[in-house]
């Protein structure tokens, strides 16, 4: 069988992934010492896992997006459209309260993370026939990601995922956590036998693709479920999301195209082009967080800059722009056009 790799065993397997598998064997050897870490070197951790991860994976969307002319003039009302809907949509959400602005960012953001998820596995199991079995493996990718989620907002979790409370509202719910907690254990089970199944009849594996539903398994529950620890949760969540995701970008909107079709682009094409194309996402991170930090948070450090109340409305919502067009976009960007019959 022709494994469908994105570019090749070697960057598929520690770039997009290994990093599940890596961070659950570097926590449960080190837990005590990253727990440590949480306490004396919060803003290291914060600057590494949150700014030069999860921040700068939103920026490697220009790549495909707003870097790319031809791009951005065969759909210019999307690309500046966005923008402008995630600002209005920023202000209009803050009139509600900071709390329901948060809460409703954090459902966008959950929504995106699965998505991406479902995406990967799409694009490991390209070659396959559309039938019950892949069926199956979008029935447990999706189980693998939203579990985790609905087992979070009915029971209490030491971390979160933007501000403190942002769940709360859904611990009104009625108690699902039984009947959720066996048909998560029945989608796990029929999955397994199903790929065992396969393999034994095929005496085949599509080793990206398991590797990557097995990864999002491991990742979402232990990150969520067994472990109840706000560093360990961003560690597994942050960096099994941010790194693939930049991988990926890399790969399809460089690596794989040529000269021509880079245009300008092509100076990142080279290997030292790796480190330039890093070095941008990671500035542009380091600057959305100094705003941030200087003019919102004030929490990792500050310049005493005081904005009003009456600004922030304003304020926070354009802060927070980059982040929702990368969600938004998203869900465009990726789609391949349908087939004609």
């Amino acid at each position: 069988m022709k494994q469908p790799w994105i570019h090749n065993a070697k960057t598929d397997w520690w770039f997009i992934l290994s990093p599940p598998f890596l961070v659950l064997l570097i926590i449960f050897l080190f837990q005590k010492q990253i727990q440590g870490l949480e306490n004396h070197y919060s803003f290291y951790t914060w600057l590494f896992l949150i700014v030069f991860v999860d921040v700068a994976h939103v920026y490697s969307t220009l790549f495909k997006t707003y870097f790319v002319k031809a791009e951005v003039q065969r759909r210019k009302l999307l690309y500046l459209g966005i923008p402008v809907i995630s600002w209005c949509l920023g202000i209009a959400l803050f009139q509600f309260g900071a709390l329901t602005f948060w809460s409703v960012l954090a459902l966008i953001a959950v929504f995106h993370f699965i998505r991406q998820q479902y995406g990967f596995m799409r694009i490991y199991a390209r070659f396959e026939p559309d039938n019950w079995s892949k069926k199956i493996d979008e029935v447990a990718i999706y189980t693998a990601t939203v579990f985790p989620m609905l087992y979070w907002f009915k029971t209490p979790r030491a971390f979160t995922w933007f501000v403190n409370n942002e769940f709360d509202w859904l611990k009104n719910l009625p108690d699902y956590i039984g009947v959720i907690t066996v048909l998560y254990i029945l989608i796990v089970t029929v999955w397994i036998i199903k790929t065992i199944v396969e393999i034994i009849k095929t005496k085949t594996v599509n080793i990206p693709k398991t590797a990557l539903i097995t990864g999002t398994y491991l990742s979402w529950y232990f990150g969520i479920i067994y472990f109840n620890n706000d560093l360990l949760f961003t560690f597994l969540n942050v960096v099994s999301h941010g790194i693939p995701y930049i991988a990926l970008i890399y790969i399809r909107e460089i690596k794989q195209k040529d000269h021509r079709q880079l245009n300008w682009m092509q100076v990142f094409k080279p290997f030292s082009g790796i480190f330039l194309f890093v070095g941008i996402i990671l500035c542009l991170a380091l600057l959305e967080e100094f705003l941030w930090e200087t003019l919102v948070w004030n929490e990792h450090f500050s310049m005493d800059l005081a904005v009003s109340e009456s600004l922030l409305q304003f304020l926070v919502p354009l802060l927070v722009v980059p982040q929702l067009t990368h969600y938004l976009l998203d869900g465009f960007i990726w789609r391949r056009p349908k087939k004609v019959s």
